[in-house]
Parts: C-alpha cells; sequence; structure tokens
C-alpha cells in the first residue's frame, strides 16, 4: 500500500513542475509585443527545464541490495532562447531606436500555446492518477470493514 502513497509524491511533483510550465508560458505571452530600442533590451523566451529524480531505497534483506522506490520530476533551470529578437519598422512607437525600428521579442504564440495546451493536459492527467490512486487507496480500506 505504501506504493500508492508514493504516486500521490510523483503526480505532486510533476504537477509543481507543470504550474511552473504554465506560469513560464504565461511570461512570455505577456511579453510578447513588448518592444525595446536595442536587441539586448528585448524580451527572449523562457523555457522550464525538467530532470527525473530516482530515488533508491535499501530493499532491507540484503546488504547493498537497493530498489528504485520512486520517481519525481523537478525543474532545475528556466533557460532563456538564443534566438534574436525580431526587427520591425514603427518610426512612431515609443520605444523606437533613432532609426525608427523596434526590437521585438523572440515569443511565437502560436508555439507558446501549444506548449499552454500540453501543459495543462499534462496536469490534468497528473490530477486524475491523484484521484485513481485516491479511490484505490479508499476501496482498498472499504476491503478491510467488510
Amino acid at each position: 500500500m505504501s506504493n500508492l502513497f508514493k504516486a500521490f509524491d510523483v503526480s505532486g511533483s510533476a504537477m509543481a513542475a507543470q504550474s511552473v510550465r504554465l506560469n513560464t508560458i504565461a511570461s512570455n505571452m505577456a511579453n510578447a509585443q513588448v518592444g525595446s530600442p536595442t536587441a539586448e533590451g528585448a524580451y527572449r523566451s523562457k523555457q522550464p527545464v525538467f530532470q527525473a529524480v530516482m530515488e533508491q531505497v535499501s530493499a532491507g534483506a540484503g546488504a547493498g541490495s537497493s530498489q528504485p522506490s520512486s520517481a519525481s520530476v523537478r525543474v532545475v533551470d528556466i533557460v532563456e532562447s538564443d534566438a534574436e529578437p525580431r526587427l520591425k519598422y514603427e518610426p512612431h512607437h515609443p520605444q523606437a531606436n533613432d532609426e525608427g525600428y523596434v526590437y521585438m521579442p523572440n515569443v511565437n504564440m502560436v508555439d507558446e500555446m501549444a506548449n499552454m495546451i500540453s501543459a495543462s493536459r499534462s496536469y490534468e492527467n497528473n490530477v486524475e492518477v491523484m484521484n485513481t490512486t485516491k479511490q484505490l487507496l479508499l476501496r482498498t480500506l472499504q476491503m478491510g470493514q467488510g
């Protein structure tokens, strides 16, 4: 039954990681139209980097014997895109440089929407895993009431 409890840890860590991903996507989308007079000052899209974490515990029987007991996911970094910002001619824009150009973020809204849908579905799937695990635990307890 303790393995069922570990499912909560796995799903919980995945939900936390997807929450970071959703927040990063929201930041990218919010800054997609913010111009800058210089390429260095332009917003660059960001993406989280996930890492799978396998935890080992002693099996108890033999010395040095271990088995994978649980897995989780964590966000190890948020990286900035190295793609160049878009140069747009808008001489009346408040952020336009002396030549009338504005450096726009390298955020692709179609990619961000696809990432948002993917992150939302992943989050929802982990909620379902938690709900199913909860139902299994409740039914297991009900069997003992017989």
